[in-house]
């Protein structure tokens, strides 16, 4: 597992899809201590998102929809290459980009459910492919990316890609077979942890705290309990016994939650999302 590290020096990147994960991959490539040499290139579909890259030094932006070789132009003399489009888009778009990638290029999937075998398959064999899953907390430098092998793949190009996504976070190396199980905690877990702070934001209000008192709240207790499992490394189960006093308020709730919320439900919901993920990375 590794962490974000400073003065990060990378080559020329590309980003072919501009939504929320490649806008927050895009977000940290763009932070100061990170110089891409030669800058980035991004695609998207529209020209007004592409627009919105007029005058910046560091970002060409393509748009789809009055450039059709606007990946083609992305892609060329790029070392790295990040598929951050929809699952169902890939095998098309590799045969779109096949020939204009330099050799020696390496292509990283952003695409959930999308094996390495797929990119292989499309692409000539000096193109090296890592297949990746980082989740939405890269906007703010906190993602959490699994990234692993394809089968041609070098030690050397782990390294260049691990760097990329260092500078949105944490990285941790698993292999493949591992991976889509990964998506389904922390690739999916913000989504979780949203739902939670919905609903307890929810809960102030009918307490008869106002949504902004609500908000505060909320937010300030799911950051600080976080950094307290962070910071001081104790098992979580821990944490929740000290405040849990016995025959105390929390214990009555905790208790409601253990009742309505068994562990199966959490096992049930990460196994829906697992086979959802293959689901995906199945379909032609």
């Amino acid at each position: 597992m590794t962490a974000h590290k400073e003065n990060i020096q990378l080559p020329i990147i590309a980003i072919l899809g501009l939504g929320s994960m490649g806008g927050a991959i895009l977000s940290g490539l763009r932070n100061p201590l990170v110089r891409p040499s030669g800058g980035i290139r991004v695609t998207n579909r529209t020209a007004s998102k592409a627009a919105a890259f007029d005058g910046d030094d560091d970002v060409i932006a393509y748009a789809l929809e009055n450039d059709p070789d606007a990946n083609r132009r992305a892609v060329t003399g790029a070392q790295i290459v990040l598929v951050a489009v929809k699952p169902w888009m890939v095998s098309d778009l590799m045969a779109e980009i096949a020939d204009a990638l330099e050799p020696g290029t390496i292509v990283v999937s952003v695409a959930s459910g999308v094996a390495s075998k797929t990119y292989e398959d499309a692409l000539p064999p000096n193109i090296s492919v890592l297949r990746s899953m980082p989740n939405t907390p890269a906007v703010v430098g906190k993602a959490v990316t699994g990234l692993s092998h394809g089968s041609r793949s070098s030690e050397a190009d782990l390294k260049l890609v691990t760097a990329v996504f260092e500078t949105v976070g944490t990285v941790i190396v698993v292999p493949e077979s591992q991976l889509d199980a990964l998506s389904t905690i922390s690739g999916s877990g913000p989504a979780y942890v949203f739902l939670f702070i919905e609903k307890l934001m929810a809960a102030a209000v009918s307490l008869g705290f106002d949504a902004e008192q609500a908000r505060v709240l909320v937010e300030g207790t799911f950051a600080g309990a976080s950094e307290l499992v962070v910071a001081t490394g104790t098992n979580p189960a821990e944490l929740r016994r000290q405040v849990t006093s016995p025959q105390g308020t929390t214990e009555r709730a905790i208790a409601v939650f253990q009742k309505h919320i068994p562990d199966k439900v959490f096992v049930d919901a990460v196994e829906a999302a697992l086979a959802r993920a293959r689901e995906l990375g199945s379909s032609p």
